[in-house]
């Protein structure tokens, strides 16, 4: 069965966004947690326009590889100026999950307003095979609750941005995390970790 992941890049202080993030500021003025998109000489094989270190450009493109189908949350979709229409994947189709109506929605992508696990479902089925990658925290928060997370991947940038949205929201209880991978690469550590169940 495919797994369920979220691959976010992350401040030390755990913050997904900087100040002021929303439709036509984009995450607002946290745009640091993306340099290492761009700050090396190894093109991505699924992105284009990405210049990754070597080890940066192993690691996102293993995980972008694996991606079938995207969910996305209602903030994240918003702030992301709905995607241009398409997905933040090349080749991924885009769900967003909102508990109210998005009459921007196009043909690319698809409204799931009955919640998280119908939103992983429908994404599995669309996927064929491949994973299932969530985008934001909220979506992230509310898998985690539901038990449907394999794994986190956080690229975390060493900055403390001390405001914006924190990437985790409260959870009714601990979940437990067992390291797998850890990259130090240029501008940010790759950190891959296993949902213990």
């Amino acid at each position: 069965m495919s797994k369920v992941f979220s691959a976010h890049a992350v401040s030390v202080d755990g913050y997904i966004t900087g100040r002021d993030p929303g439709a036509g500021r984009g995450l607002g003025d946290a745009t640091m947690l993306f340099d290492w998109y761009f700050n090396g000489d190894t093109p991505s094989q699924v992105f284009d326009g990405f210049g990754l270190s070597e080890p940066s450009a192993r690691i996102f493109d293993a995980l972008a590889a694996r991606v079938g189908a995207v969910v996305a949350g209602r903030n994240t979709y918003e702030d992301s100026d709905h995607f241009g229409g398409g997905s933040p994947h090349p080749t991924a189709r885009l769900f967003v999950l909102s508990h109210r109506p998005a009459p921007e929605i196009t043909e690319r992508q698809t409204l799931i307003t009955t919640g998280i696990q119908d939103a992983v479902a429908a994404a599995r089925e669309s996927a064929g095979g491949k994973d299932v990658g969530l985008m934001g925290g909220a979506v992230v928060t509310e898998a985690l609750r539901a038990g449907l997370v394999d794994e986190v991947v956080l690229h975390q940038v060493p900055v403390l941005l001390g405001v914006g949205r924190p990437f985790f929201q409260s959870l009714p209880e601990h979940v437990r995390l067992r390291l797998v991978e850890a990259v130090p690469a240029p501008g940010v550590t790759h950190l891959r970790y296993e949902v213990e169940r």
